[in-house]
């Protein structure tokens, strides 16, 4: 949709990112009277003399009791010029996992940094996730600004050494945007400030409002993992097939051809079923029963693709790892990969590099990862699996790994390698490259 931005917040803990996310839903009416009234009467409660905006998200029992926010949240608002879908994550570095899960489908990201303390090691972390997901539009909020009396200089030279971080990451000029913010009471998040004559720039809700949106990866060729095979089997359908799921990317049109990639037989699609009737094509993110010309053996975990550009199963894939998980991955350990619809077994072949977020350098062939890190890898996998390449298409080149034993999620997993291309972006000089 042309009207519908999809953004994530990523920034320290302490740095008002809540605060930030309440006053956008309060400064464009999304909030209802009754959350408002229960947010005065806790602020009261707290002795504050304003309503404490940071309890309008921070919903759960535990982020109240600690202040802190410890899970992605979804909140949703909009203008007459657009809506928003945000994707609120932690601040705290345990939490990093969650960012990678809140930023995995953002057209845009806000960076909170405090004016106080400037970018720091987690404001280069965010960022380096950011860029390895491939969100194309950053915008850099230094909150609390008042807090350092509206000092120019102080705005300047954070919004210098961010720059310059970015452009390492691969971010043009045009791409990042930073903004002076008191979230705490409202300077240029939905009204120009009085008190920062000297920032001539958009305030925040206006530069959502009107920065340009990416093309959706959904232009990418068309993918359907099977989740369901429906056979009713009954007098009304007694030759009823169809295969149920969401179409990841692309658009599934009647009369299409499709190849199912695991075995590559080919078909024809003849029909398109919703609960609300048929439809003559349905786009990414739409859940549909497809039926196909030809009886084929299609299972829960298969790939219908478009004919001309389906993806060769793989049992050998490289990719970058988002480490999500408290203990070390080694090579050689064993785990399941989960792609689509489709749960296999895998197993961690090599370590090619990690990358350091903040000398913007890589470690080649490091012995382990640990919580947190990105590194490059190879993994053979038990099944073929028909992967696409992360850059091409994000659904269906992404996947995660999970723990055999406890079914914990241990990492996120992109296809291919845009941890190379983020070193090649930064001119680190460590190949991470496959071997012969």
């Amino acid at each position: 949709m042309s009207d519908l931005l999809r953004l994530a917040t990523a920034g320290s803990v302490d740095d008002g990112k809540s605060t930030l996310v309440g006053r956008l839903l309060y400064d464009t009416k999304s909030v209802l009277a009754d959350q408002l009234d229960a947010v005065t009467r806790a602020s009261v409660d707290k002795g504050l003399s304003t309503p404490d905006l940071s309890l309008l998200v921070d919903g759960l029992r535990s982020e109240r009791e600690q202040g802190i926010t410890i899970d992605v949240a979804y909140r949703y608002f909009g203008t007459p010029k657009r809506s928003f879908v945000l994707a609120d994550t932690p601040g705290h570095v345990q939490y990093t996992r969650n960012t990678v899960t809140g930023a995995s489908t953002a057209q845009l990201g806000v960076l909170l940094v405090d004016a106080r303390n400037g970018v720091v090691e987690q404001t280069r972390r965010h960022a380096t996730v950011l860029a390895l997901l491939g969100v194309p539009r950053l915008v850099l909020a230094v909150n609390k600004i008042d807090l350092v009396g509206y000092d120019q200089s102080a705005f300047e030279l954070i919004a210098k050494e961010f720059a310059a971080y970015a452009a390492a990451l691969g971010y043009t000029d045009d791409a990042v945007t930073t903004i002076p913010v008191s979230a705490l009471v409202g300077d240029n998040v939905a009204e120009s400030s009085a008190n920062t004559p000297w920032y001539t720039g958009p305030t925040l809700l206006r530069h959502l409002e009107s920065v340009p949106i990416a093309t959706d990866p959904h232009d990418a060729p068309f993918r359907f993992p099977v989740q369901y095979v429906i056979r009713p089997r009954t007098a009304d359908f007694p030759d009823y097939r169809g295969y149920a799921g969401q179409v990841t990317s692309g658009t599934a049109t009647v009369g299409d051809r499709v190849v199912i990639a695991s075995n590559g037989a080919t078909s024809t699609i003849t029909a398109i079923d919703t609960y609300d009737g048929p439809l003559h094509s349905a786009a990414a993110g739409r859940s549909v029963t497809i039926r196909l010309a030809d009886e084929i053996d299609i299972s829960r975990g298969d790939l219908i693709a478009a004919e001309p550009d389906a993806p060769q199963p793989s049992t050998e894939i490289e990719a970058t790892l988002c480490w999500l998980a408290d203990k070390q991955l080694r090579p050689g350990a064993r785990l399941l990969i989960k792609h689509g619809t489709r749960t296999t077994q895998a197993m961690l072949g090599e370590l090619t590099a990690r990358f350091d977020e903040q000398s913007l350098s890589c470690v080649d062939a490091p012995e382990t990862l640990s919580l947190n890190e990105i590194g490059q890898v190879r993994l053979r996998v038990a099944e073929p699996l028909p992967v696409d390449d992360y850059r091409t298409d994000p659904r269906n080149g992404s996947f995660i790994l999970i723990d055999a034993g406890d079914g914990s999620t241990l990492a996120a997993g992109l296809v291919g390698s845009p941890l190379r291309a983020l070193t090649s972006a930064t001119g680190a000089d460590t190949d991470v490259s496959p071997g012969p």
